[in-house]
């Protein structure tokens, strides 16, 4: 994800990002509006996997998106942001859970939460069933240990490294290494169950 052998596109993505944030530091409004934009989708996501919840999301993702503005300046450089950001996120959720003396919570969701998916193109039938893949993984990563699943969720989801999930969750790298594959497996079983629990709903 780092390095000097780090594509052209992604060199390109982190200078052009980096020149966003300058503006942003420096008071820019219609920079701070594109900033949010282009990961508005990402942050909510991200909120309503720990809340279930659109409502509760759409608060956590204002919140966090207040923090993010306020504490721009101790984030260092542009390779930096998208960790950084996940991590204000991630805590802002957390928070947001404790006030109200609550977990996430464990029953189906609806689909119309879950938003992010692609439009163009896309049939009806297409959608719904996008729709219906997205709340089957939604329940199933509900459905994991929590250490599991939030290392799913940071790592193949978010996309950080194994060294920034570590980071973050405060877990030895090696445990985060031995942990994915089986994370990974327990995922894969919950989304079969699921799936299988569905079909026979269906044909009754």
């Amino acid at each position: 994800m780092h390095g000097s052998g780090e594509p052209q596109a992604l060199k390109e993505e982190y200078s052009r990002l980096a020149i966003l944030l300058d503006r942003c530091r420096h008071g820019d409004e219609l920079a701070w509006e594109a900033l949010v934009r282009e990961y508005q989708s990402r942050v909510y996501g991200l909120a309503y996997h720990y809340s279930g919840n659109p409502e509760d999301a759409r608060d956590i993702a204002q919140t966090a998106f207040i923090k993010i503005y306020r504490q721009l300046d101790s984030c260092v450089g542009a390779r930096h942001f998208l960790p950084w950001m996940i991590c204000v996120t991630r805590n802002t959720s957390i928070d947001h859970l404790r006030r109200r003396n609550a977990r996430p919570p464990t029953q189906d969701v609806s689909a119309d939460g879950l938003g992010g998916l692609p439009d163009r193109g896309t049939t009806p039938e297409e959608i719904t069933l996008a729709l219906s893949r997205k709340e089957l993984l939604y329940r199933a990563l509900r459905a994991l240990t929590e250490l599991n699943r939030e290392i799913i969720l940071l790592r193949e989801i978010q996309e950080l490294t194994l060294e920034e999930v570590a980071s973050m969750l405060r877990v030895p790298l090696g445990t985060i290494k031995s942990r994915l594959p089986r994370a990974r497996l327990e995922l894969a079983e919950k989304v079969l169950t699921l799936s299988a629990e569905s079909e026979r709903t269906v044909g009754r």
